[in-house]
């Protein structure tokens, strides 16, 4: 049998450029700008960023109507706890003068019958 030559140093480093150099190629070609496939890929990105960008927009548009919403609900809210309070606030006001009125006339009636007790004894 004879011996195996194998390859030697020079040979695996040209046999390593040469498949760096074609890899090279490889990559060139599908980077090439005037490629049809290249320009549909990139038509095609084109299309989808803007998809993407018009959802977005669309989201945040609907984000801040949804904002918007809920502050008019909240002033909507506050408005009516706060003519709730006025009205609470009223009633509590002519309660207490129902009650001094009421108070008074007690207190009147004792003076009255205090008043006419006293006319009877003399």
């Amino acid at each position: 049998m004879r011996g195996f030559k194998g390859q030697n140093f020079t040979d695996r480093l040209s046999a390593s450029q040469s498949a760096r150099q074609a890899a090279v190629e490889r990559l060139k070609s599908k980077l090439d700008p005037n490629d049809p496939t290249a320009i549909a890929r990139r038509a095609e990105r084109l299309a989808i960023a803007a998809a993407r960008e018009a959802r977005a927009k669309a989201r945040e548009e609907e984000r801040l109507a949804e904002l918007k919403r809920q502050e008019e609900e909240r002033k909507a809210r506050e408005a009516a706890e706060a003519a709730e309070r006025e009205a609470q606030r009223v009633r509590d006001a002519q309660e207490q003068e129902l009650l001094k009125l009421a108070q008074k006339a007690a207190r009147d009636a004792r003076y009255a019958a205090r008043k006419a007790r006293g006319k009877k004894r003399f």
